[in-house]
């Protein structure tokens, strides 16, 4: 009975530890339990900000001690993409690497840790049919057609994968790439090329449109949801921005932490490898499109950082922002320091131009099958034509093998530990207090940031987003002869100062108090 009972505890603790046998990226159950685990530790503060319409949690974590709405504050967020299982698992590593091993850090930040913002869509990943799905749960008409859903994936060669379907036609847009010639590219007109292909998700014009695949059985992405840049009338958009509960429910929950100075959001789009440029002309539009200038400044800096801290180097990556995008309203709209990053990019192949190429190179160097031949089909819509599946198997090209996903971690948990060694810190020099005669003192004092990144974004000042420092000084009204007792400063720069000071008379304390959330207080008191 006791050794069936050790067996018993054994097989609990290797089930529930967080480095059981993980082979793989884990199932929305798994993360769920990770989750209410971090949620024990006095330091963590669980809430679900609610439900998608497939019935899934979108849960917050804010991490911190002492007042956590009193410091500055940097948000982690992963699963904007649901494609993207990689970024769910690296928002959730930190979690537990930032309470597990480095609850240092706490005394000084508060961290908002949001897992997974697109569950509906992650869940796909470990479904019966695997594709890069986007979209929730919500049933949406994507075509207008008057059906919602009716023309989505279908699995012609019952591998259980969506790939891609080639369909022989020379009059096609598309031709077999001379770095590889399972990849497909396009023809280029301009050297003479002749297409061979046309090319289409695999599916089946159900609606007999013309069209396939463009009324998906998915709902809204949240990464297409979002107010800057909203794509009007494209699919998964939705009909208006922010429509949907996950989103609502996120930003109504964000625009009550006051206390956010940055974000890092684990998503296809990259602004870390390589900074965003400023332009003149978009940054002067009534609707701003260009980072603005200081802040260029501040992101290249950080853009150091992280490439010295992470050891993958970005390859061919020319993503820095989609239409509707997260990472890009935490900048353009709630004007904070934004900062988004894939995690991991595909190593560089000697001789590989093309992206899919490079990834085939990568992948047959480590003997991983990822790629899906191509194999005739019989299919409906092209009776006289040759119709071939295949292609790259879903997600191992955006994701990498799970075992590669600790040392990742590590080091993005290193870049953004390294990051909130930057944040804005408020200090006082120089107080002095001179007797002047007659029972007057004057009190003068520097506020002083010491850190390499202003205390608000270009954009936060710009826009009067984001709280401006506020300054109050604890004194009998009747002792105070001049200077305010609520001074407000819009920003200081990166190791900025700015001198205040006060005449007061007879004898007592005065009290100096500076800052706001997203910047931490700072106090003194002094006798006069």
């Amino acid at each position: 009975m006791r050794k069936y009972l050790f067996f018993g505890l054994l097989l609990a603790t290797t089930i529930c530890g967080k480095t059981f046998a993980q082979n793989d990226y884990p199932t929305l159950s798994q993360v769920a339990q990770r989750i209410q685990k971090l949620s024990t530790d006095p330091a963590v503060e669980l809430k679900t900000l609610t439900k998608t319409a497939g019935g899934k949690e979108i849960y917050a974590l804010k991490i911190g001690t002492g007042d956590k709405d009193q410091k500055p504050a940097i948000a982690v967020v992963g699963g904007v993409e649901g494609f993207h299982v990689l970024s769910v698992e690296l928002a959730l590593q930190f979690a537990e690497k930032l309470v597990g091993e480095h609850s240092e850090a706490l005394t000084s930040t508060t961290f908002y840790v949001f897992p997974n913002l697109s569950p509906d869509a992650y869940a796909q990943y470990h479904a019966a049919l695997k594709y890069e799905r986007r979209g929730n749960a919500v049933a949406v008409d994507h075509d207008r057609d008057g059906a919602p859903g009716d023309n989505g994936y279908s699995d012609l060669n019952g591998d259980g994968l969506i790939t891609w379907m080639r369909v022989t036609d020379p009059m096609g847009d598309w031709t077999t790439s001379k770095e590889d010639p399972r990849v497909l590219v396009k023809a280029d007109r301009s050297k003479g090329e002749a297409g061979k292909y046309q090319v289409y998700k695999e599916s089946v014009d159900n609606d007999k449109d013309g069209k396939f695949a463009e009324d998906l059985n998915e709902g809204i992405a949240f990464n297409k949801s979002l107010t800057y840049k909203f794509p009007v009338f494209e699919p998964l958009a939705g009909d208006i921005a922010v429509s949907q509960l996950e989103s609502r429910a996120l930003l109504d929950y964000l625009f009550e932490q006051w206390n956010i100075f940055a974000f890092v959001t684990f998503s296809p789009a990259n602004n870390l490898s390589t900074p965003l440029k400023y332009s003149a002309g978009d940054a002067r539009k009534r609707v701003v499109t260009s980072i603005l200038e200081k802040d260029q400044v501040s992101q290249a800096m950080v853009s150091d950082m992280y490439t010295k801290t992470i050891s993958a180097k970005a390859f061919q990556q020319t993503n820095q922002g989609t239409n509707g995008d997260f990472f890009q309203w935490a900048y353009f709209h709630f004007a904070r320091f934004s900062f988004s990053t894939p995690g991991y990019w595909t190593p560089e192949f000697k001789g590989k131009t093309n992206a899919e190429a490079n990834f085939l190179a990568w992948s047959d160097s480590l003997k991983q099958d990822s790629f899906v031949p191509w194999t005739l089909v019989n299919h409906p819509d092209f009776p006289n034509q040759q119709v071939e599946v295949g292609g790259i198997k879903p997600f191992v090209s955006t994701n990498p093998p799970f075992e590669k996903v600790d040392e990742i971690a590590k080091q993005h948990t290193d870049f953004i530990l390294k990051l909130a060694g930057m944040q804005p810190k408020l200090e006082f020099h120089n107080l002095k207090t001179e007797a002047l005669g007659n029972g007057l003192t004057r009190i003068s004092v520097d506020l002083f940031n010491n850190s390499p990144l202003p205390t608000h974004s270009e954009m936060g000042a710009r826009s009067r987003w984001l709280r401006k420092l506020r300054v109050d000084v604890a004194v009998p009204s009747e002792s105070l002869i001049s200077g305010e007792k609520i001074n407000l400063i819009t920003s200081l720069g990166a190791f900025e100062k700015t001198k205040m000071s006060w005449l007061v008379k007879g004898k007592g304390n005065i009290t100096i108090k500076a800052g706001a959330p997203h910047a931490g207080f700072v106090s003194q008191t002094v006798t006069f």
